[in-house]
């Protein structure tokens, strides 16, 4: 696979994706010349899509990937980053810094409306050092966020993020508009409600979780949305493998069965001498829709190493052992 070809209408500036969560320091400090380094590094291996959002690290990420942006030439890379938050300083308020080492002491505020997008995104303006926009997604509108408060955010989003952007839109202020969220239900209807460019999903569609195949590819084929695919590694379990101990699968402990499949996806990528990542990062663009695949990194040899799973040639037969490996599941996907 090309990670340097662009896809679709967005015309993504490269296929595999910069995912900038872990130099907003996400579980681990990184300095600002880790940053740089990483952010650089990216850019020289032929990485040129940069994702952010004002969530990750307070807006660490995206002033950090502002200070990177501004030493190139903006027209060779697609920037994205989301709104639905923007930050505030906490005024002596003890604020949860959650999964973030070490971030800005800014406290961010849920805020779909018309108003609290235009100043999330004038916010992030700011720190990426940019007026114009390649992608904006609507960032955490789901159940896991939100809870009882779901379907309030959903409609505050369409009449308020969706309203907002599509006027930036219109007007010619932003390129594309997108959708982040990591539930398969929720990304289709929001495709079926408003007119969108581009819907991130992460960790639903993945060699281990085939949940987007159900309902959202579908409907994203049907209306024409490109598919940014995250958590091509379910968080670890794809990354270091199964048998690892500490490995996660969506931010927790993997359930048995997952376990079972991982280790039987593993053996399959062995016999064919695979790095079981090499094919993690690949699943995706086997499907026409997935026009890029964004990967959190915030190490400078992680780079390479990326880089080099996603151009690695794996045999077409180890394809067809791991899809006769998911026709059970799939079976029961079409039954649900």
């Amino acid at each position: 696979m090309s990670v340097t070809l662009s896809q679709g209408r967005i015309g993504f500036a490269s296929r595999l994706g910069f995912g900038a969560s872990g130099i907003g320091t996400l579980y681990r400090d990184v300095s600002e010349a880790q940053a740089a380094e990483v952010l650089a590094e990216a850019y020289d291996g032929g990485m040129r899509y940069f994702d952010s959002a004002p969530l990750y690290g307070h807006g660490l990420s995206e002033h950090r990937l502002g200070s990177f942006l501004r030493t190139i030439d903006r027209k060779t890379v697609t920037v994205s980053t989301k709104v639905g938050r923007y930050l505030v300083p906490p005024y002596g308020e003890t604020v949860n810094y959650g999964l973030w080492a070490s971030p800005l002491r800014l406290k961010p505020v849920f805020d779909y409306s018309y108003a609290g997008t235009m100043r999330s995104l004038e916010q992030s303006a700011s720190r990426l050092g940019i007026a114009e926009f390649d992608l904006i997604y609507i960032h955490d509108v789901d159940r896991f966020t939100h809870g009882d408060a779901y379907e309030r955010r959903f409609n505050e989003a369409i009449e308020g993020c969706y309203r907002a952007l599509d006027d930036l839109r219109k007007a010619g202020h932003i390129k594309a508009i997108g959708v982040g969220v990591n539930e398969g239900d929720v990304a289709t209807r929001f495709i079926k409600a408003c007119s969108l460019d581009a819907l991130m999903m992460a960790g639903r569609y993945t060699l281990l979780d085939r949940g987007a195949e159900a309902d959202l590819l579908p409907e994203a084929r049907r209306q024409g949305v490109e598919i940014v695919v995250a958590g091509v590694f379910n968080s670890g379990i794809l990354a270091v493998g199964p048998g690892n101990s500490g490995t996660t699968f969506d931010y927790g402990a993997p359930p048995e069965d997952v376990v079972i499949r991982a280790k039987a996806i593993e053996a399959i990528c062995d016999r064919y001498g695979v790095p079981l990542q090499a094919t993690a990062i690949q699943f995706p663009f086997r499907n026409p829709q997935v026009s890029a695949a964004v990967i959190g990194m915030s190490r400078p040899e992680r780079i390479a190493q990326n880089l080099g799973w996603a151009e690695l040639s794996i045999p077409e037969a180890l394809w067809g052992e791991i899809e006769q490996l998911f026709e059970p599941v799939r079976r029961q996907l079409k039954q649900e």
